[in-house]
């Protein structure tokens, strides 16, 4: 039966908005029932329906909470608002939805109902002190992370199948009806489930709505993912209307008042799959130094601040990228079409020209609106081939630029150097790599191979990056910078004090500057130390992040930076491009819109940053799945291994063959009774004092194979071989 749809009162009293009550609730400074709301404001009776829904968007937002009595403002009451993450040992961390606050700690006998991924509602029980975080208990869900779940179904029982969350982090079963009785399921089929009401602590109820396939299948894999993740995987018909509206090609009056610069010789190097270009580069000789062009796809001229596209670009943040699939911030019609850079076809750029002197160093720079037409689309292999192997072949294929190329490289060189001497770090740890064969299967997981080729490219996006951000800095134009504080100084004391008793030539800086940590990663580089430095500098990093305010990105070593290069796949970028058009048309005396306000900027900043996490999580889980695949007819075999991370009950093992890690666990090791000695990262055996520590060599047998827990485990070969005398590692 409809529900009837409830008749509010007319009101003559003038609007009362939002904003106004909750600074009454700051002026009276006690919680507030919705009769007193009323009387306080002098309102009518009639209004109640008014301030009802308004008391319940406040408690929507987190700014309020609902009490017994009536309503409490959250951060007078110490709660916050935030997002959930539970981690694989149970406790978890609320990330709190104001950027500026730090992570609070959330026991697990104090997450009640919450979900990993949902908004919630924390209060503060325990303050932050020194190392460790505040405490606090889940008071309310405001919002479920996900509204639907993928789940492994298990068997059937009656008219009902039981199931669990694919998310190990979700710990509860699930017992679901099928919302239409066609969808044929079996056990281990991968299936989306509708979750309903709480039956008991460790089950819920729910409805089978979708079959996605067998859970062996890697792009029912990857589905799954993006459904845990919940990353939007259909454009809304708003978006896709506008997409379809736009011309194939730009037109002649989307050329005027653009420099043309399609006589230039712009080239895009990319990986060989790659299908959206949103990046060109030229150097040309210029007197003893050199002329840098970066040309950007021009993805605002098209995308119009508040129109469909761009609601969704931003709801989306980014592109996400899966071992057989991409889910692009916008739809194919711009991103590997009107806005990509394909060779031999007109297409509008954003530019960034710089002039260096013959050491690299940028003495002037220009910006432009303009029209560009790519001379060549290359890969990354094919320009290693051509200028790091001399190739004669492939230097032939791609004759016309290889001259432009050889100069190129003369500069990022170049570039490459006074970067290293401003202290930017390069960490050596390679990234996995999935092959597949042509139907479909995983055939190796291997480290991706990384040339000058890619660090070509990347050097000349760091200078256009940082050449945007301080010519906005110059003008005093806003920015949405991307920053990256200062790492953890606890972990970098611990590293050095570690590796200062083994080796007394390295001495704990007074301070840590990048410079510093960058001498340290050149010294360890070909030692058998190498790996340890690199894995834990890597640990003891903070991550980065947009925001309104300019702090610097300390990994780079930069004063200022902003993400610029990439508005096909980075909303952020989306936004600098808009803040330089808005700049250069101050600039030309044109008309140039709005300027948004820093409170803005920061809304934006805290939602990117937020999806740009979830993209990480989301691309380390579908790497995790496909490695626990690819193992799992691996059982019993042998590998030789490195350890990467200890911890109190075991240590993580990274394979050398497949890029895959898994654990040994204490409970495997028989031999002795091990404890675990954090200030040196080592596990020392109490009797016989063996000892295993980070970068230590390992052979280990692999056990176990869980794909609903993502783990691998592994035993040691013999713990006697791989062990080492912990004395040999103190002295």
């Amino acid at each position: 039966m409809a529900q009837k749809k409830r008749k509010q009162p007319r009101s003559s009293t003038p609007p009362l908005s939002v904003g106004e009550l909750l600074a009454l609730f700051k002026d009276v400074q006690r919680p507030l029932s919705r009769a007193e709301v009323i009387r306080y404001l002098k309102l009518k009776k009639k209004d109640k329906y008014r301030v009802k829904d308004m008391l319940k968007e406040l408690v929507q937002k987190g700014k309020l909470i609902r009490i017994r009595r009536g309503y409490g403002l959250a951060e007078s009451m110490h709660c916050l608002t935030g997002r959930l993450e539970i981690q694989r040992q149970g406790f978890g961390f609320v990330i709190p939805e104001d950027a500026s606050g730090n992570d609070v700690f959330i026991n697990q006998r104090d997450i009640g109902e919450a979900w990993h991924g949902d908004r919630v509602v924390v209060s503060i029980v325990g303050e932050a002190k020194k190392g460790r975080n505040a405490e606090g208990r889940i008071v309310r869900v405001l919002e479920r992370g996900r509204k639907t779940l993928p789940v492994k179904i298990f068997k059937k029982m009656g008219d009902e199948w039981l199931c669990r969350p694919s998310d190990p982090k979700l710990a509860f079963g699930i017992i679901a009806t099928l919302k239409d009785a066609s969808i044929a399921l079996k056990p281990g089929d991968i299936a989306i489930c509708v979750p309903g009401e709480k039956m008991d602590p460790t089950m819920w109820q729910g409805e089978i709505i979708e079959r996605l396939g067998l859970e062996s299948d890697i792009s029912v894999q990857e589905t799954l993912v993006q459904s845990n993740h919940s990353i939007r995987t259909r454009f809304p018909s708003g978006s896709t209307h506008q997409a379809e509206a736009l011309p194939r090609e730009p037109s002649a009056k989307d050329f005027v008042g653009r420099r043309d610069l399609t006589d230039k010789q712009f080239v895009t190097i990319d990986g060989s799959t790659a299908k959206d270009f949103d990046d060109a580069i030229l150097v040309e000789r210029k007197g003893i130094g050199y002329r840098l062009w970066v040309a950007i796809a021009d993805v605002a001229h098209y995308v119009g601040e508040g129109t469909p596209l761009d609601k969704e670009a931003l709801e989306r943040g980014n592109s996400y990228y899966f071992p057989q699939s991409v889910v692009p911030m916008f739809p194919e019609r711009l991103s590997n079409g009107l806005c990509s850079l394909n060779p031999d076809v007109k297409r509008l750029t954003m530019v960034v020209r710089m002039d260096t002197d013959a050491s690299g160093v940028t003495r002037s720079t220009a910006f432009y609106q303009a029209v560009i037409k790519s001379q060549a689309r290359l890969t990354y292999s094919q320009v290693k081939r051509a200028l790091l192997d001399h190739d004669e072949a492939t230097r032939q294929e791609i004759v016309s630029v290889v001259p432009m190329l050889e100069v190129a490289e003369e500069l990022a060189r170049k570039i490459n150097t006074l970067r290293s001497r401003r202290g930017s770090l390069e960490f050596e740890l390679p990234e996995p790599e999935v092959v597949f064969d042509d139907a479909g299967t995983v055939v190796d997981i291997r480290p991706k191979q990384r040339t000058f080729a890619n660090q070509l490219i990347e050097e000349f996006m760091v200078a256009a990056n940082e050449a945007v951000a301080e010519y906005l800095i110059e003008q005093d134009m806003p920015c949405l910078f991307r920053i990256h504080p200062p790492a953890d100084e606890d972990k970098l004391k611990n590293l050095f004090r570690m590796l200062s008793r083994t080796d007394k030539s390295i001495v704990m800086p007074k301070e840590m500057t990048p410079k510093k940590l960058q001498m340290l990663v050149a010294s360890m580089r070909g030692t058998d130390k190498e790996y340890v430095v690199n894995r834990m500098l890597l640990r003891s990093m903070k991550q980065a992040k947009y925001s309104p305010d300019n702090e610097g990105h300390f990994g780079l070593a930069s004063e200022a930076y902003a993400h610029f290069t990439s508005p096909i796949r980075r909303y952020a970028d989306l936004v600098v491009h808009r803040l330089l058009k808005k700049t250069l048309a101050k600039d030309d005396g044109a008309k140039r819109g709005a300027v948004p306000g820093k409170e803005r900027l920061q809304t934006i900043a805290n939602h990117i940053s937020s999806r740009e996490r979830i993209a990480m999580v989301a691309e380390r889980e579908i790497l995790k799945r496909v490695m626990v695949l690819f193992l799992r007819d691996k059982v019993g075999q042998t590998f030789d291994g490195v350890i990467s991370h200890i911890t109190d009950f075991g240590f993580y093992v990274e394979l050398k063959s497949v890029m895959a890690e898994g654990m040994v666990r204490l409970s495997s090791m028989d031999d002795d009774y091990y404890t675990y000695w954090p200030q040196r990262e080592m596990l020392v055996g109490e009797r016989t004092g063996r000892a295993f520590t980070l970068g230590q060599a390992v052979e280990v047998v692999l056990d176990d194979v869980r794909l609903e827990r993502l783990e691998l485990n592994f035993s040691l070969k013999s713990v006697a071989d791989s062990a080492m005398d912990y004395k040999d590692l103190i002295e």
